[in-house]
C-alpha cells in the first residue's frame, strides 16, 4: 500500500458505460497522486471547491457539477418537500423565495386552524421558540445547565467524591464537569477583556499626554521602531498598536464583557427562564401549542438561512449561490435560539415534518447531553415508518462519539434504532493529513459519512459568505440525498441512506485526528466514520438509478 506516497484507493461506483445503457458495470479505481493539486488556488476556493470531482478536477468535493452536467442535464424531477430544523430562515431572500414550502391545507392570517393540525396559520412552518421580529436574539441555557438544575437538589449537598457511579449519577458529574469548564472559560474571558481595557486606558493617557490629545496607528507604529525595551513607553505603545491594528476599542471590550456576562446569567444561568416567549413546560410533551407562525423570527439570526441556502438556492440565476438541489420545497421549523436545543422542539419539528409530507428532515443542530432522549428517539422511529430520511451533523467539537454525546442520533441503549438516520462529519479541500477537519466530531460507530465543511460559500441576510462547520456538511448531503429521491422517487429512505454510504468515495491516506490538542496522531481517515468515505453526488446518482430500474423491474 503506497500510503508514504498519499496514493488515493478510491471505491467508486463508476459506470463503465453510459446511463442509458441496460447494463451497468461498476469497478474499483485506483487513483494515485498525480490526479490531485497538493494547493488550490484562490479561485479554486470561490468556485465552489466542494461541488468539483475528484477525477475530473482533482478536488475532493462531492461531484455536483459531474452529477447535473453528465446524468441530470435531460432528466425529470418530482418537487420534494425537505425540512430544515434549525434556527430562524430568511423565507424573502431572493435566492430563496421561490423554494419556500406552502402549507395549502391553512389560510393565511385568518387566526384559524384551518387544517386542525394544532398549529394556527402555520403557513411556511413553525417557530417553536416564539421569537419575532423586533425581539432581541433569545439564550436558551446550555443543556449541562439544565440536567444540574434537574437534579440539583439531590446532589448539591454531596461531595464528588461520595456520589456514587451508576448511570444518572455519572451524568450528572459529566454535566457538572462540561458545565464548570464553561463558566470557567467565560470567567477567563471576562477577565482578560478587563485586562486589555485597563491596559488601553493607562496606554491611551500616555499616548493623549505624548501627541498633545491625538493620535493615530501611524504615529504609534512610528514611535514602535524607535523605542526599545528598557524605555517606560514601550509596554503602552505595543499594546495600543495591537488594539488599533484588531480594531480593540473601549466600546469592543465592554460588548464583550457584557455578552460573557450575560451568557454566564443565561446560558449557564440557574434561574433563567427558558420558555420566557413560548410559556410552556419543556418537559411535558403534551404542553402544546406554544410558539407562533413567525418562521422570520428575530431577522438577526443567520444559521437556518445558510443551511437552506446551501440545500437550495436558486442555481443559475447570478444571484447569491448555487445550492445542490432547487427543485425542492423548504419547510421552516425553528427550534434554535443561542443555546441548545429542547428535545421537546425537536421531536415535536420532526413529527411536524413528517405529517406534512416532508421526504427529508435537515437538522444541522447537536448538544451533549439530552433529558428527555426517548423523545427525539420516538419521533425518528416515527419518521421512519413513514419513509422519512432524517440527516444531521456530527458536531464541531473535535470529540470521538464513540465515548462522547452529541445528540440527536438514532443510537439509544448503545444500539442503532432505525435505518433512516445519517450522521455526518467534515472534510476539507486538502489530499493530505488535514483531509479531515480539526474541528468535526468523528466515530466508528455514530457518524456514518463525511462531507466538505471547510470554506463553504453560503448565504445569510447581510449577503453572500464563506463559513466552516458540519452544518454544511450535513446540507451537502441534504442536498445530495434530496436529489436522489426527486429523481429516483421509487427509493425508499433506507435504500437512499445505503446508496449514500455505499456509493462515497474512499481515499486510503493517514489523516490527524481531530482534536483540540497541539499533539497531532496520524489514522487512517477511513476509521473515523462507518463507512470511512467522503459523500459523492455523482457515484450516489448512478447507483440510485440502477437500484430504482431493478426495482421496477420486479
Amino acid at each position: 500500500m503506497l500510503l508514504k506516497c498519499l496514493t488515493v484507493i478510491i471505491t467508486l461506483s463508476l459506470l463503465l458505460i453510459s446511463c442509458n445503457a441496460t447494463e451497468k458495470s461498476y469497478r474499483k479505481l485506483i487513483v494515485d497522486k498525480s490526479y490531485f493539486k497538493k494547493n488550490l488556488s484562490e479561485q479554486d476556493l470561490n468556485d465552489y471547491w466542494y461541488y468539483k470531482d475528484i477525477l475530473d478536477d482533482s478536488i475532493p468535493g462531492i461531484s455536483i457539477e459531474k452529477a447535473y452536467k453528465k446524468i441530470l442535464n435531460e432528466k425529470e424531477s418530482d418537487n420534494i418537500i425537505v425540512a430544515i430544523i434549525d434556527s430562524e430562515i430568511d423565507i424573502d431572500n431572493e435566492d430563496l423565495k421561490n423554494q419556500i414550502w406552502v402549507n395549502v391545507n391553512e389560510i393565511q392570517n385568518n387566526n384559524i386552524d384551518d387544517d386542525k393540525n394544532g398549529y394556527i396559520d402555520d403557513i411556511n412552518g413553525w417557530n417553536y421558540v416564539g421569537s419575532k421580529v423586533g425581539d432581541s436574539i433569545f439564550y436558551s441555557s446550555l443543556s449541562s445547565t439544565r440536567l444540574l438544575k434537574k437534579y440539583d437538589s439531590v446532589y448539591k449537598d454531596i461531595d464528588e467524591k461520595f456520589i456514587p457511579q451508576n448511570e444518572i449519577d455519572s451524568l450528572y458529574l459529566t454535566a457538572k464537569k462540561s458545565y464548570d469548564s464553561e463558566l470557567k472559560k467565560r470567567n477567563s474571558e471576562i477577565e482578560m477583556c478587563q485586562r486589555m481595557l485597563k491596559r488601553y486606558e493607562d496606554a491611551d493617557i500616555i499616548l493623549k499626554q505624548l501627541f498633545n490629545g491625538k493620535y493615530n496607528s501611524e504615529q504609534v507604529d512610528s514611535l514602535k521602531v524607535i523605542i526599545t525595551k528598557s524605555d517606560s513607553l514601550f509596554h503602552h505603545v505595543g499594546a495600543m498598536s495591537y488594539y488599533m491594528k484588531y480594531d480593540y476599542s473601549p466600546k469592543s471590550l465592554n460588548e464583550d464583557i457584557k455578552r460573557e456576562k450575560n451568557a454566564i446569567k443565561t446560558l449557564l444561568g440557574f434561574r433563567h427562564n427558558d420558555r420566557l416567549l413560548t410559556n410552556d413546560d419543556s418537559n411535558d410533551l403534551k404542553d402544546f401549542p406554544y410558539g407562533n407562525n413567525n418562521v422570520q423570527g428575530t431577522k438577526k439570526v443567520n444559521h437556518g438561512t445558510k443551511v437552506a441556502s446551501l440545500i437550495a438556492a436558486k442555481r443559475d440565476n447570478n444571484i447569491g449561490i448555487d445550492g445542490v438541489n432547487d427543485n425542492v420545497k423548504l419547510m421552516t421549523l425553528s427550534i434554535s435560539t443561542s443555546g441548545d436545543e429542547f428535545d421537546k422542539d425537536i421531536a415535536l419539528a420532526i413529527r411536524y415534518a413528517v405529517d406534512n409530507n416532508a421526504k427529508i428532515i435537515n437538522m444541522s443542530i447537536g448538544k451533549p447531553f439530552s433529558l428527555n432522549e426517548k423523545w427525539v428517539i420516538d419521533a425518528i422511529k416515527y419518521a421512519e415508518m413513514k419513509d422519512v430520511l432524517i440527516i444531521s451533523s456530527a458536531g464541531n467539537s473535535a470529540l470521538d462519539l464513540d465515548f462522547e454525546n452529541d445528540f440527536p442520533n438514532d443510537t439509544y441503549n448503545s444500539k442503532e434504532i432505525s435505518n433512516n438516520f445519517i450522521k455526518v462529519s467534515g472534510s476539507t479541500y486538502s489530499i493530505d493529513k488535514t483531509l479531515i477537519s480539526d474541528y468535526t466530531n468523528y466515530s466508528k460507530k455514530i457518524v456514518d459519512i463525511s462531507a466538505p465543511a471547510d470554506y463553504i460559500k453560503i448565504i445569510k441576510r447581510q449577503g453572500v459568505d464563506f463559513d466552516y462547520g458540519t452544518s454544511y456538511s450535513s446540507a451537502l448531503v441534504t442536498g445530495v440525498s434530496s436529489l436522489i429521491r426527486s429523481y429516483y422517487p421509487n427509493l425508499t429512505a433506507a435504500e437512499v441512506k445505503q446508496i449514500i454510504m455505499e456509493s462515497g468515495v474512499s481515499y486510503d491516506i493517514m489523516v490527524n485526528k481531530p482534536t483540540e490538542s497541539e499533539e497531532k496522531e496520524l489514522v487512517p481517515f477511513s476509521s473515523l466514520s462507518k463507512s470511512g468515505k467522503i459523500v459523492n453526488a455523482y457515484n450516489a446518482l448512478l447507483m440510485a438509478e440502477e437500484v430504482s430500474k431493478k426495482k421496477k423491474k420486479k
